[in-house]
């Protein structure tokens, strides 16, 4: 017996990794269906070797299923996850909605699983922004052995964390650079991103931080320990699919960069490539499809007492969303709703 399972936003690049990855990870599914707005009502979509029709989200009745997947924007889901979750489908979020609700838990499966038990106050499970899941996935078997005091990453962010808008974006302007005939209007970025970088993602906050490296803040220290400090630069770059972090850690005792590759080795949901030579680390196009976080160029930072750099590398399609969200279903699944 499987668990009947909804995928609302199953038309947009999230939405349809979901279904790839219930598929390729054989999910145990019962029945499943997939919702969309009412302007894509009836676009098919695929699961597996099947072939679905998108249900209008606005009139689904959410009684007798079991899990619900959003990823539709925060909008769309104060609307609808309530809904869902008092129909008694337990909701895994892919918007920020809920992020920061202290009756919401927030959960990476390799960081905190233990908080999954905090689902039933709402009935509703966050997952975190992309750039944090990735991340977090590094810090915490590192945190466990030596407790990090601080940290400082920078961000290099694909524009698929955009949405499609943001990919049509990149690929219309790199197409206008070499053809200088070709038209295109600016819309999701405020500047040029084609052969750009742009230190600016969401909006700005008053401190003069953007809300992208908020989140960084206020999710790792919900996830791993509110003790961390942790300061954030997030910047768009002008590649596709996969985001790119430079983390600089500050412990509170001594770990040598043999032991922290070691333990990142055995690290569940972490891949290390880690050589010192040409081409001896991980770039985002390499990441593509993979379920992995990568991790490269570990080495000590002598400016510090007990400080180690490295580089850390994922599909934010997958890990930072789609790919996070189905492995919450499953923790769900394996340690509390145990039907499949």
């Amino acid at each position: 017996m499987g668990y009947n399972v909804v995928v609302v936003g199953a038309t947009g690049n999230v939405g349809r990794e979901m279904l790839n990855i219930l598929a390729e990870r054989q999910f145990p599914v019962e029945k499943i269906a997939v919702l969309a707005s009412r302007k894509s009502l009836g676009t098919e979509v695929s699961f597996g070797d099947a072939t679905l029709k998108t249900e209008d989200l606005d009139t689904f009745d959410f009684t007798g299923w079991d899990i619900a997947l959003f990823a539709v924007g925060s909008a769309a889901t104060k609307d609808y996850a309530p809904k869902a979750a008092k129909a008694g489908c337990v909701v895994i979020d892919n918007s920020s909605l809920y992020r920061y609700d202290s009756e919401v838990p927030l959960i990476v499966p390799e960081v905190n699983p233990e908080d999954i038990h905090g689902y039933s106050k709402k009935n509703i499970i966050a997952n975190p922004n992309c750039s944090t899941a990735q991340m977090v996935v590094a810090l915490k078997p590192l945190h466990d052995r030596a407790k990090i005091k601080r940290v400082v990453v920078s961000t290099y962010q694909s524009v698929s964390g955009s949405g499609k808008d943001g990919i049509d974006e990149l690929w219309d302007q790199t197409k206008a650079v070499y053809n200088p005939t070709s038209d295109y209007e600016r819309k999701v970025y405020p500047k040029q991103i084609a052969f750009n970088v742009i230190p600016h993602i969401d909006v700005f906050m008053e401190d003069g931080s953007t809300k992208e490296e908020w989140k960084m803040v206020a999710e790792t220290k919900k996830m791993v320990d509110p003790s961390i400090k942790v300061t954030a630069t997030c910047v768009r770059v002008p590649v596709f699919v996969g985001h790119a972090e430079a983390i600089n850690i500050e412990f509170e005792d001594f770990l040598d960069e043999d032991e922290a590759r070691d333990i990142l080795r055995e690290a569940p949901g972490v891949m290390v490539i880690d050589k010192r030579e040409d081409g001896g680390y991980v770039t985002p196009i390499e990441c593509v499809g993979d379920f992995a976080t990568f991790i490269s160029r570990i080495r000590q930072d002598g400016t510090i007492d007990n400080g180690l750099n490295l580089w850390c590398v994922s599909d934010n399609l997958r890990k930072g969303a789609a790919l996070n969200a189905v492995q919450i279903a499953e923790l769900l699944g394996r340690e509390v709703l145990k039907k499949g």
